[in-house]
């Protein structure tokens, strides 16, 4: 063996050396950090045994910190992701969380749970919208997952329909990166003839489809992963789907990342029943009223604007009641205990207004 390489040899061991210490020092971190949720898992039992165990203003706030010192060289994403799993495992000690989703496995409102929660909660996967509401709204399950809105295709209408008459609270919200992946059972793709996925999907890459795959027969269903599980049976259905509906069901990926639109995203609502403390950004939703007539949303509006606070986004739906009436599902930035806030939501309620406050909470990273 040569002078160098032996030399390359030492160095390559010096460094495991070192990565061996250090894997030792945040095993040992670890174990210090568990117990200590152990140690506020006890006097929670003591003190307020009825609520909640999980303070999503709390999370948000440690992952803000862990944004701020992020320095590389690995990605801010993966160490969020790592402080997020390190953080679910600790709650898991003080107290398991079953968490429901708009499913089946595999689907892209399971990925928003894992990436908002970890992956030590029960995942619970549920068949409409509406079961994922009742269920939070029933104390079944801890908390819920529903997507709202999609950055090409819009809002999710179901999702805002079901608030007018619910009374679960948003607690937090997570935006996901939407890659669809077109796949098949096996590797042959002559006897490919019709390609299945949820309507949103389809026409997120009707573009994409025109051109690559422009003679298949596109068949909706009622989500991605559905669309999978069909796949995996059928040799002449393609399914348009995620990753982890291709591992899920063994099925072949031969095109991916095929969105039209490269920054495709979808935002997703936790539900829960609790209301949540500040976390330095959040978010308020609110459902306000107008009446139909000229200038009703400037005068819906114009509280906002005095006080400075900004609004985020704002969508009308129909009232389900009079012919012509709507209702407006706002989001403005900022929580409701700040001055500015509280002080607007008084206002609107003199004025009969506001319809509901549907929760403050932490903005997504």
């Amino acid at each position: 063996m040569s002078s160098s390489s032996t030399e390359a040899e030492r160095r390559l061991r010096e460094y495991r050396e070192k990565i061996d210490t250090i894997d030792e020092q945040v095993q040992t971190l670890l174990a210090e950090r568990a117990a200590h949720a152990q140690a506020i898992a006890r006097i929670k039992h003591e003190h307020a045994p009825e609520q909640s165990f999980y303070r999503p203003e709390r999370e948000a706030q440690v992952l803000e910190r862990v944004a701020a010192r992020h320095t590389g060289p690995l990605e801010r994403d993966d160490v969020l992701r790592i402080f997020r799993e390190i953080m679910a495992a600790c709650l898991a000690l003080e107290q398991p969380l079953a968490v429901a989703y708009f499913g089946p496995e595999g689907s892209f409102t399971e990925a928003a749970l894992r990436k908002h929660f970890g992956g030590a909660v029960e995942a619970v996967p549920l068949a409409s919208i509406r079961d994922v509401f009742r269920e939070v709204a029933a104390a079944t399950v801890a908390f819920g997952v529903v997507p709202v809105e999609n950055s090409a295709e819009g809002v999710v209408t179901h999702t805002h329909d079901l608030f007018l008459h619910s009374s679960v609270r948003i607690v937090g919200e997570a935006v996901l990166r939407i890659h669809h992946q077109l796949m098949v059972q096996g590797e042959d793709r002559s006897a490919i003839r019709r390609v299945a996925a949820h309507p949103q999907a389809l026409a997120q890459c009707r573009e994409w489809l025109d051109v690559h795959w422009p003679g298949l027969e596109r068949l909706p269903v009622a989500n991605n992963a559905e669309a999978a599980r069909l796949a995996c049976t059928d040799t002449s259905l393609a399914a348009i789907a995620s990753l982890e509906a291709a591992a899920r069901w063994g099925l072949t990926v031969i095109a991916r990342n095929i969105e039209d639109t490269p920054d495709n995203s979808t935002r997703f609502l936790i539900i829960g029943r609790q209301a949540v403390g500040p976390s330095g950004k959040d978010k308020t939703s609110l459902i306000l009223s107008a009446p139909n007539a000229p200038g009703a949303l400037h005068a819906l509006l114009e509280p906002l604007a005095r006080r400075g606070i900004s609004l985020a986004r704002i969508q009308s739906r129909p009232s389900k009641g009079a012919l012509w009436e709507y209702v407006f599902f706002v989001d403005i930035l900022g929580h409701e205990e700040d001055p500015a806030i509280r002080d607007t939501l008084a206002e609107f309620e003199r004025d009969g207004r506001l319809l509901r406050r549907l929760g403050s909470y932490p903005r997504a990273l």
